[in-house]
């Protein structure tokens, strides 16, 4: 680009970039090179801006449009600013003024100079509807050119000269744009962070004048009504004294009362009282609710709302007997000990513990209320704060006794194996110990109320997944009701009455649109899931009816028929398939039974030997008394060697026993047996059969020792294809709670030595090809 001779104009205290038109005093310099400018270069100069360590290094070219005088009769000059220019070496001209060379500045303009200054823009308008500078704004959208968009941050209030420069020195238009964006967007944010703070000041202020203007309006007012100021002593005397409460209660009532009229409206303790007051007065102390008496509609209720459970129905069904029996000889008590009962209902999540306790409340026409007990760390929840607190609140017992309404509610205790402890704030668990003693909690104390109530009418209803987490003695106060699980038939019948009705509803679908088959929901607990609730069949249901829903929204079909052979596109491929005969297909593998959080399943015991050291390896996450068992385990196959057919020079090798999975942490005696199998059938290289399973403690003697969870072990082994099990000798009496389809389709060995399980479970030795033959085919 061509170089040109200009008059340069310096100017203190501003900054001109391209496109503005500014007014300049003419000092002694100025009028030099404008008068030179008129004369020399065709009313044109160079405006740059005077520096004190330096020479601009850029300026604009300016044309003069005007020169004339200020109001106050100074002269002056305005100039239109043009484009940036780069200042060359100084050059001689006609006048008094300073001539330099001048390099106009080449802009090219690219995509994103476009993209950026339609930002730019946007930015400029918000800024100018703050101002509600509309006519401005209308200026704005008319303009096109990024390199002017971007120059007319000139004009801005909020940008010091030292940006303006460095935006006159940019000579890339993206650079500048870029630039003048980040500090746009940074006077924006200030600007709306004062606005906020003034507009909360502001309403802050006027809402407490409003405040004090109405309340000295209100006090006026019932001045002048004679009513005196709200909810004073004389308006709590005459609630004590109208309400329907004990003796007791309405001693301390008064009490507090006399506190009241003694104190003054200023004293803190004052809305301590006023907030007490109200407290114990909304509790429904003499309100209770009618239970109804026909035994036989009550248990149509239960069996209505829930499959099976047959033994917590009946529970239910003789509590409400008994206390009927009672009424109708007159003499039930109101109040006093043993007048509830505290039920605990134990079992893995997904079969039905919390919605039991609603249909027990429908059962007995009985308000419900349910009380969250999971991550609960302070004793206070429970028996509430002292009243010195500030915030002081009664515990969760008295709070679910006032939203219930009545004195004998139902009151679910939901996860009570979920309180925790701390240093700090107390044990829960041990402030429930008087909540759920029925020999105790007709005086029951809240350190909020410090009054008796009683809650020995109250039926209590808790859930819990482990009881091993449940304090002993809290456990000992509760009477206990095991909810094991259900069988493949009761999945199938729940999703069929309770869950498919659920989710047509929640899906908008009726049962004329989408129909599913007996053999689907079969599948569906079968190979789909594993679990002893129902919760995840219930998910994949939704998941099928989701999917159904959009199949006659999105294609031509009025119903949908769901069978075994569209699961897979409904739901995927089945998750769980039986494993034990891949499993146990060779020699060092046997397969037992477990309980865990989640209900039974089964857990294979893996052993193998190498040369090596002689010695025991133990892997899997086991816990001590498992690991135990092992050392038990392999001392007992050492000493019966001959009995097990076992040769000697087995126990020269590494023996490395390894529980799957991993990562999952285990423990318990119960896998003693599994283990003396698994190192029997290492030691004999006669696999375990693949349809036995097995559970029990062994002891040194080989007795075998009984074990807990029995029903959830086997209905685990039915889920998982097992058809034979070993279980102790004194666990017998345990199956008489274990549903007879269950023992139909799995067959109990109950065993009192562990000979017995090694023969039975082992197969048999193979003396010829015949022989070896059958052995493989079993």
């Amino acid at each position: 680009m061509s170089v040109t001779r200009l008059p340069v104009l310096f100017v203190n205290d501003l900054v001109v970039l391209p496109g503005m038109v500014v007014p300049i005093e003419l000092d002694e310099a100025a009028q030099a090179a404008v008068d030179a400018a008129r004369v020399g270069s065709e009313s044109r100069l160079l405006v740059a801006p005077r520096l004190e360590d330096r020479y601009a290094s850029y300026g604009v070219v300016a044309t003069i449009e005007r020169v004339g005088k200020f109001a106050g009769g100074s002269p002056a000059a305005v100039l239109r600013a043009e484009t940036r220019a780069r200042i060359g070496a100084g050059v001689t001209g006609p006048g008094a003024a300073l001539w330099v060379e001048v390099e106009p500045v080449e802009e090219t303009v690219t995509d994103r100079a476009r993209e950026l200054a339609e930002e730019y823009k946007r930015l400029v308008v918000a800024v100018l509807q703050r101002r509600e500078a509309w006519q401005v704004i209308d200026s704005v959208h008319q303009m096109t050119d990024p390199s002017a968009i971007a120059d007319a941050a000139g004009y801005a209030p909020y940008l010091t000269g030292e940006q303006k420069r460095e935006l006159l020195e940019t000579p890339d238009i993206e650079k500048r744009l870029e630039i003048v964006i980040a500090w746009t967007r940074e006077h924006l944010a200030e600007a709306e962070l004062t606005d906020k703070i003034g507009t909360e000041v502001r309403e802050g202020m006027e809402k407490t004048q409003r405040e004090y203007l109405l309340r000295q309006q209100l006090a006026a007012i019932r001045k002048e009504l004679g009513e005196g100021e709200p909810e004073g002593a004389d308006d709590y005397r005459g609630r004590v004294e109208a309400a329907d409460v004990p003796d007791h209660v309405r001693e301390a009532l008064l009490r507090e009362v006399d506190k009241l009229e003694r104190s003054s409206d200023q004293s803190p303790e004052t809305s301590w009282i006023r907030t007490w007051l109200d407290t114990v007065l909304d509790l429904p102390w003499s309100v209770r609710t009618e239970d109804s008496t026909d035994v036989s509609a009550a248990r149509a209720v239960l069996d209505a709302d829930h499959h099976g459970l047959e033994e917590v129905k009946e529970r239910i069904v003789e509590y409400l007997a008994v206390r009927a029996r009672r009424a109708s000889r007159g003499l039930e008590v109101v109040g006093g000990r043993g007048s509830g009962a505290v039920i605990l209902l134990a079992g893995p999540p997904g079969v039905g513990k919390t919605s039991l306790g609603e249909s027990v409340a429908r059962a007995l026409d009985r308000t419900f209320v349910r009380v969250a007990l999971g991550g609960v760390r302070d004793e206070a929840e429970i028996r509430g704060h002292r009243r010195t607190y500030v915030g002081a609140l009664p515990g969760r017992i008295v709070r679910a006794i006032k939203e219930a309404g009545s004195m004998n509610p139902v009151v679910l205790l939901d996860e009570i194996d979920k309180v925790g402890s701390d240093g700090y704030r107390g044990d829960p668990a041990a402030a429930l110990l008087e909540v759920l003693d029925p020999a105790q909690n007709h005086t029951f104390r809240d350190h909020y109320l410090e009054l008796d109530l009683d809650l020995s009418d109250v039926l209590f209803i808790a859930t819990a997944n482990i009881v091993e987490q449940i304090p002993g003695p809290l456990l000992d106060r509760m009477e206990m009701v095991t909810l094991d699980g259900y069988t493949e038939d009761d999945k199938v019948a729940i999703a069929r009455d309770f869950l498919l009705p659920r989710q047509l509803e929640r899906a908008a679908l009726t049962a004329e649109e989408v129909t599913i088959s007996d053999g689907a929901l079969h599948e569906l607990a079968a190979d789909y899931t594993r679990e002893a609730g129902v919760r995840q069949m219930e998910r994949l249901l939704a998941k099928a009816l989701r999917k159904a829903a959009t199949r006659l929204a999105t294609t031509d079909q009025t119903t949908v028929e769901i069978d075994v052979a569209d699961l897979k596109d409904l739901v995927g491929r089945p998750r769980f398939t039986p494993e034990a005969h891949e499993r146990t297909s060779v020699p060092g593998v046997a397969t037992g039974l477990a309980v865990t959080g989640l209900g039974g399943d089964v857990l294979f015991i893996e052993a193998s030997a190498h040369e090596g050291t002689a010695g025991l390896t133990l892997t899997g996450q086991l816990g001590d008394v498992m690991k135990e068992s092992a050392q038990i385990a392999l001392s007992f196959v050492r000493a019966h060697a001959d009995d097990l057919g076992v040769d000697p020079a087995f126990f020269d090798r590494a023996i490395h026993v390894h529980v799957p999975a991993g990562a999952t942490p285990k423990d318990g005696p119960s896998a003693g047996i599994t283990m003396v199998t698994a190192l029997t059938s290492l030691a004999t290289g006669r696999p375990v059969r693949s349809e036995v399973g097995m559970t029990g403690e062994v002891t040194l003697n080989g007795r075998v020792l009984p074990i807990g969870g029995l029903k959830q072990k086997l209905l685990a082994a039915q889920r998982n294809g097992l058809t034979e099990v070993f279980v102790p000798l004194r666990n017998e009496p345990d199956l008489d709670d274990v549903p007879a389809e269950v023992l139909e389709t799995v067959t109990v060995h109950v065993v009192g030595d562990v000979l017995d399980v090694v023969k039975g479970a082992l197969v048999p030795a193979a003396s010829d090809d015949a022989a070896e033959t059958g052995s493989v085919a079993a």
